[in-house]
């Protein structure tokens, strides 16, 4: 069987799968409509974002048996087409559960404890104790929206913190040990911090909007590792404007593509322009699952899965 690696991942899966009797090609640069042309030869394929694997490309992938695609989502699969095909899909998400949970705590007190702008002060010879007295976490409700892997692993990393942390889930019976699952209309009476852990979907697109956010009856901090679409951008500006929202840790950005560096230019969004100013808001790159370690878990998440069900002689 021959595999097409669409991305660089760690080598441990190239040799893994080699060591199982799969016969590896690589192809990192070649635009989709040349991966397209030569799809048919291949059993396996991996990815991670780099190629849309869309109805059009799966058509020409007449003798694909699975897709490992190496990170937490299948958003840049067209899934219905896959399994209609009989493609199996194997996603990650356990190998970079724990930094995104790490990355999210780390957000939330960098926000509370506004330690983005004390530090850009101290730099600049500012010393001001009183203007950045800090909020602590012990005795807030901390609400987590998706409680799949992520949002688990966000809620192990608050145990310590003497905090409520309660969930809400499209899926019943998921509370556990670290998170009470609760109803909409209770998770937004209580939160006072807002974490999203949601997949991007038709549902999730959108979803902290206007409406949605007035519907919380406090004001509260919201963390966003998931999906950048799931926030309507120039709706949480005007959030952060009213002081409905209290800060906001992004990871994630409604702009975000190959192009990003392209906004800093004259059509940069006004709500974008808003974003990178703000002193209660912090940014990152969509690297809370981007470690040293979750590169590692990540291929050997996808080898394993492989290796289980379609093992080589």
């Amino acid at each position: 069987m021959k595999v097409l690696h669409l991305d660089e991942n760690h080598p441990l899966l190239i040799e893994g799968l080699q060591a199982l009797g799969y016969e590896n090609h690589i192809d990192y640069k070649s635009p989709k409509d040349e991966i397209i042309s030569k799809i048919g030869d291949y059993q396996g394929l991996i990815i991670r974002s780099r190629i849309p694997i869309d109805a059009e490309f799966l058509t020409k992938a007449t003798n694909l048996k699975f897709i490992g695609r190496v990170g937490a989502g299948l958003e840049n699969i067209d899934v219905d087409k896959a399994q209609e095909m009989d493609i199996r899909l194997f996603n990650a998400p356990e190998g970079n559960r724990n930094a995104v949970g790490e990355q999210a705590l780390g957000m939330l007190l960098s926000l509370l404890n506004h330690l983005n702008r004390v530090d850009k002060q101290v730099r600049g010879g500012i010393w001001k104790r009183e203007e950045n007295r800090g909020i602590e976490i012990e005795g807030k409700t901390v609400g987590i929206i998706g409680y799949g892997n992520m949002g688990k692993a966000f809620a192990k990393k608050l145990k310590g913190f003497d905090c409520d942390v309660i969930c809400y889930d499209i899926l019943g019976g998921v509370g556990d040990q670290n998170a009470r699952q609760v109803g909409m209309l209770e998770f937004k009476k209580r939160v006072d911090i807002l974490s999203l852990h949601t997949p991007q979907t038709g549902l999730t697109i959108n979803m902290i909007n206007k409406e949605f956010i007035e519907e919380f009856h406090k004001p509260f901090w919201l963390i966003n590792t998931a999906r950048g679409r799931s926030v309507v951008t120039e709706d949480l500006v005007a959030a952060l404007k009213s002081g409905k929202i209290l800060g906001a840790g992004l990871d994630v950005l409604e702009y975000e593509k190959a192009s990003f560096e392209n906004l800093f230019g004259d059509d940069m969004p006004e709500a974008f322009k808003y974003l990178i100013q703000a002193d209660n808001v912090l940014l990152s790159p969509h690297i809370a699952g981007w470690t040293i370690e979750s590169k590692i878990k990540l291929s050997q998440t996808i080898l394993d899965k492989i290796t289980q069900e379609f093992a080589v002689s």
